[in-house]
């Protein structure tokens, strides 16, 4: 039996997977079972921002897993103080709490911005509001996508919990009008992923933290995918100049090999946590915390940040001379950009299947936007390689 008939098999069919067959990766190339060779233009939706199989996140892991993995926070260790002290340094916040996936970072933020309405705003029990976007992506827990605005992530997984408000991403004005005196957040991606690579109107954050430093309404932004140099910046927040209440972060903190993730914030917000309040077995362990020091580090000192800026602006550069019929637009910032389809003529999907076929690893987002988020690691001439296939694929009429 091969591969993809034996996963379809035994494997619940929550996604639909390219027909392809990865055995090994490096760098920004992954090959298949047949030897075939692919340029990564997706890694893993920036959990392998730092490249496949980075040498020095593999000999920090390794070194690590041999000595001391995991003891639950039962117990102190000597890198978790380390990690989180460069976590802070590096967002301009204050504390963190280190969770695993971005999904469970999401539900301590939610859990720290109700807490902190409640005990610093005086909310009355239980009428909590935090306001979101439309169009969002957040996590797949129950809670999360309670408040999505995507009918297919929240069907027949109800009933959803309350106290969420769906406003207009991108209009400050809608989270205005949303706000009451019950208020005690508002939580949006500061590029929208999942939607398509949506880069809001300029000044749409400087406005939004006025916004919420008028009414004593937090500022949280997830920047689980746009963090940690996706976009040319440390975080895309920092494109306009401000500093969130809290900032979530995940994927790319865990150098490509293990799932990593932490909710930071101001020290006000932070210390509504106390002993049993919030936990996981495997947050914030030894060996989490050695590779996520070690993701920090190569990110700083290989300067992926600047890379992505760099090469990030060329790819825009590429791709938005490119001359199609199936092409509607190209938007994104550093090294994360959506290229809008026009479904009329092909959708996105097939796109990535002729683009497999080249030799190209891209993922559609609900039929209509053909993402590309390559490794920070990527340097010109990989670029190149995959725009001419690129440019292959969308020159000619796909039907």
């Amino acid at each position: 039996m091969d591969c993809i008939t034996l996963e379809k098999k035994v494997t619940a069919a929550n996604y639909d997977p390219l027909p392809v067959v990865l055995r090994d990766a490096k760098g920004v190339w992954a090959t298949d079972t047949q030897g075939r060779r692919y340029l990564d233009m997706m890694s893993a939706y920036s959990a392998v921002s730092l490249g496949h199989a980075h040498p020095r996140i593999l000999k920090a892991m390794a070194e690590q897993a041999a000595k001391l993995a995991v003891t639950s926070r039962a117990y102190h260790t000597e890198l978790l103080g380390p990690f989180l002290e460069k976590l802070v340094q590096v967002t301009g916040l204050d504390m963190a709490l280190p969770m695993n996936t971005g999904a469970e970072a999401v539900e301590t933020a939610i859990k720290a911005a109700r807490r902190w309405g409640y005990r610093f705003k005086k909310v009355p029990k239980d009428r909590a509001e935090i306001i979101v976007a439309e169009d969002n992506f957040h996590g797949r827990t129950t809670t999360i996508v309670g408040f999505s605005s995507d009918a297919s992530y929240r069907e027949d997984f109800g009933p959803f919990a309350g106290g969420f408000k769906l406003v207009p991403f991108g209009n400050v004005q809608a989270i205005a009008d949303a706000i009451t005196e019950n208020t005690c957040a508002v939580l949006i991606e500061p590029i929208q992923g999942e939607a398509g690579i949506v880069v809001p109107p300029e000044g749409y954050l400087r406005e939004l933290r006025a916004l919420c430093d008028r009414h004593n309404v937090l500022l949280i932004l997830d920047e689980v995918q746009s963090g940690l140099g996706r976009t040319g910046r440390w975080f895309a927040h920092q494109h306009e100049d401000i500093r969130p209440d809290g900032l979530i972060l995940g994927k790319a903190l865990g150098g490509g090999v293990y799932p990593v993730s932490a909710f930071v914030g101001t020290r006000e917000l932070m210390s509504v946590f106390d002993p049993g309040s919030h936990g996981s077995t495997f947050g914030g362990n030894a060996l989490a915390a050695r590779i996520g020091l070690e993701a920090l580090a190569v990110i700083e000192e290989e300067r992926l940040v600047e890379r992505s800026a760099e090469m990030g602006d060329y790819l825009l550069a590429r791709l938005r001379e490119m001359r199609s019929n199936i092409v509607k637009e190209v938007r994104g910032r550093g090294l994360w950009v959506g290229v809008e389809v026009d479904t009329s003529v092909v959708s996105a999907r097939a796109v990535c299947d002729a683009l497999l076929a080249h030799g190209v690893l891209s993922k559609d987002t609900h039929g209509t936007v053909l993402r590309f988020a390559p490794p920070l690691t990527i340097s010109r001439e990989e670029i190149d390689w995959g725009m001419e296939r690129i440019e292959r694929v969308f020159a000619r009429a796909i039907h």
